[in-house]
């Protein structure tokens, strides 16, 4: 999950206003600890990474914002990110790399739609006529036509566009994360592994940032099946790098999809003072140790990590990923016949006002979700009808592409079986299963998705479904033996269909 988590506003001519943990407030940044710890012009030059700017200041800002992107943490001695977006607008306003890392950003958090969302829309026309203005190097130009593209939804071309960049320049983080993102946004599990596979080897130790690397890489591995290896490379990541947050999430992600249940437990509490700091992470991870107790039936403990961390960040930072985190543990609470109270309720506050945005399909999937478990069926209603229209003519956008095929049926699937239309949601979302991948997110999140299925599977009347949840369950059990829900969901089915 990459930058879901960054709630930014970022356009040069604003005030930037939210950004991770520290929604609304200002910082300043600290000049002192810029100048001493980051990349100047020079630097960039030498690295083969020439940045178009007269200011070191603005090179090294750039460097301490891409550092916090990459580390998932808003740096207090740094300003934040909120902090060196302004401080790079007051070095150098004219600075196109400085646009495409603060406009790039906000888009990639998925929080804004251009398509309305005027400010954000003109952030990135300015950066392309500031562009096509100056007389900046080919790899500068990419970046911004790939964050064009990106803003327009079409996250393949824009991959295509970054992966270009690391084809000359394999150090480039700024188009390795991005790209790293965007594969996550469309499940494109392969590419986002061997994304990161290609640039490895030009990688040196004494490069900045360079021990980051073994938690993208890790994660590619992990979303690809090879489990084992990415729990080697992750840990080694940690052994550079112990508050590496991303690796400490990689490692989450095995012991979650092996059901290695205290085993995760462990290491998420082992480990919790190096990697809470990366607050734009933290209620991530947090989410990932509740899922352990949901896996284990230790729904108070779950609940407590949703009051204390996940939804308590959420509400602060308005960030995508604590959003859609906070709306799937509620989900998959209920679905385990957990009361969640009045919890859809207060988290509505949050999805509502996103509800017309339609910037990715996993989103809309678990804002639908909240109104579901709201009960506001008016927002559900108009969720989908929106996604219905975008479907009609979804011109570059890959996600509107897709919403007809895939996320208008799994949204009605998802309005089926709230009404009880156990059956109808059985039909809709069955024929899917192997094609929910392209909705995004990692094999962990979707498996709320699974569940869905197996749970429609079992409630409805028609026999035939029946057997087919039991040979879900079959299937489950493979792939991840000593799962206790998977138990638990084993013996629901033989209780109801004896």
């Amino acid at each position: 999950m990459p930058s879901p988590g960054l709630s930014v506003s970022c356009e040069f001519n604003t005030a930037p206003v939210t950004v991770g943990s520290k929604a609304g407030r200002a910082h300043s940044c600290n000049s002192e600890m810029i100048a001493a710890s980051f990349r100047d012009c020079e630097a960039w030059r030498a690295e083969g990474l020439k940045l178009s700017t007269s200011s070191n200041e603005a090179c090294k800002l750039y460097d301490a914002l891409l550092t916090q992107y990459v580390k998932w943490r808003n740096d207090e001695t740094l300003g934040g990110f909120e902090g060196c977006i302004s401080a790079i607008q007051a070095a150098d306003p004219n600075f196109v790399m400085g646009h495409v890392i603060s406009t790039g950003l906000e888009l990639v958090g998925t929080t804004s739609s251009t398509r309305l969302n005027e400010r954000l829309a003109s952030a990135v026309r300015r950066t392309v006529e500031l562009a096509n203005s100056q007389d900046i190097s080919p790899r500068e130009r990419l970046h911004v036509k790939a964050m064009e593209l990106f803003s327009h939804g079409n996250f393949p071309k824009a991959c295509d566009v970054w992966e270009d960049i690391l084809v000359d320049h394999p150090t480039d983080m700024l188009a390795l994360k991005f790209a790293h993102d965007a594969y996550f946004y469309m499940g494109a599990q392969t590419p986002m592994r061997d994304s990161v596979a290609r640039v490895l080897p030009h990688w040196k130790p004494h490069m900045p940032l360079s021990s980051y690397l073994k938690g993208l890489y890790s994660f590619g591995l992990l979303e690809t099946r090879f489990y084992d290896q990415a729990e080697k490379v992750a840990m080694e990541g940690l052994t550079l790098t112990p508050d590496d947050a991303w690796s400490v999430h990689s490692v989450a992600h095995v012991y979650e999809m092996k059901a290695e249940v205290d085993k995760g437990l462990k290491f998420m509490e082992g480990r919790e003072k190096d990697w809470q700091v990366s607050d734009v992470l933290a209620s991530h991870n947090y989410w990932h140790w509740a899922l352990y107790f949901i896996e284990k039936g230790q729904y108070e403990a779950a609940l407590q990590i949703y009051d204390d961390q996940v939804f308590r960040r959420c509400k602060a930072t308005g960030s995508m990923l604590d959003t859609v985190d906070a709306s799937s543990m509620l989900c998959r609470l209920e679905m385990e016949g957990v009361c969640v109270k009045d919890r859809w309720q207060e988290l509505l506050q949050v999805t509502q006002p996103h509800t017309d945005d339609h910037v990715t399909l996993f989103n809309d999937l678990h804002f639908l979700m909240v109104s579901l478990g709201a009960k506001e069926s008016g927002t559900s209603q108009r969720l989908l009808e929106g996604l219905q229209e975008l479907a009609k003519e979804p011109g570059d956008n890959q996600q509107h592409h897709l919403a007809e095929t895939i996320g208008v049926p799994m949204c009605r699937a998802m309005m089926e079986y709230n009404r009880g239309n156990y059956s109808g949601a059985m039909e809709l979302l069955y024929p899917l299963r192997y094609r929910m991948v392209d909705i995004g997110g990692s094999d962990a999140q979707r498996d709320l998705f699974n569940q869905l299925l197996i749970h429609a599977a079992m409630k409805s009347e028609n026999k035939h479904h029946q057997k087919l949840g039991r040979c879900l369950l079959v299937e489950r059990d493979a792939v991840r033996p000593n799962s206790p829900l998977t138990d638990r969901l084993m013996q629901r089915a033989l209780a109801l269909h004896v």
